[in-house]
């Protein structure tokens, strides 16, 4: 990445560039409230830890020095040690992923973090991510405050979604 371009390294998506509009981790839309950043949820264990399959070069280095990576899938690298997603497949079945992040939504928050906006996408995804907070909700409503042993699978796939389920 330069700091005016977002350069895929993904073998997904060779030859994908696009710019950078706004300095990074800045001018989101104000109904996308995460409360993570990329750097936080990679260190904290999403994904089982293989999401970008060792392809994360176009992605600020220091975001990964404490990353929980694998180069296979190992639930035991998410926070809450369980598996709380589908497989890629399972997504674009659904119509999920789009072509300007083929490996989904946290690709997508990854690179608007960094600056890149696409009025249309950028919509798209924050209307996704709208709609993760009644998980949030339900593991508020059923589970004691603080008890993460309650709805784990709800609260890594809220983690997933950079919600902080962790206090819930």
């Amino acid at each position: 990445m330069n700091m005016n371009r977002i350069i895929s390294t993904d073998p997904l998506q060779p030859g994908y560039t696009c710019e950078v509009m706004v300095p990074e981790g800045t001018d989101f839309d104000p109904e996308f409230k995460p409360h993570l950043t990329p750097k936080e949820l990679l260190a904290l264990g999403i994904f089982g830890g293989d999401y970008f399959e060792g392809t994360h070069q176009e992605f600020p280095e220091d975001w990964f020095r404490d990353a929980k990576l694998s180069d296979i899938h190992d639930k035991t690298l998410n926070y809450f040690g369980v598996d709380a997603s589908q497989t890629r497949a399972v997504w674009q079945a659904k119509g999920w992923i789009h072509s300007e992040d083929p490996r989904g939504w946290f690709q997508w928050y990854c690179r608007y973090y960094l600056g890149r906006r696409l009025p249309e996408e950028d919509a798209r995804q924050i209307k996704r991510w709208k709609q993760m907070a009644r998980h949030a909700a339900q593991v508020r409503y059923v589970c004691r405050k603080g008890d993460a042993t309650c709805h784990t699978r709800q609260r890594q796939a809220l983690l997933h979604w950079a919600y902080d389920s962790r206090g819930l």
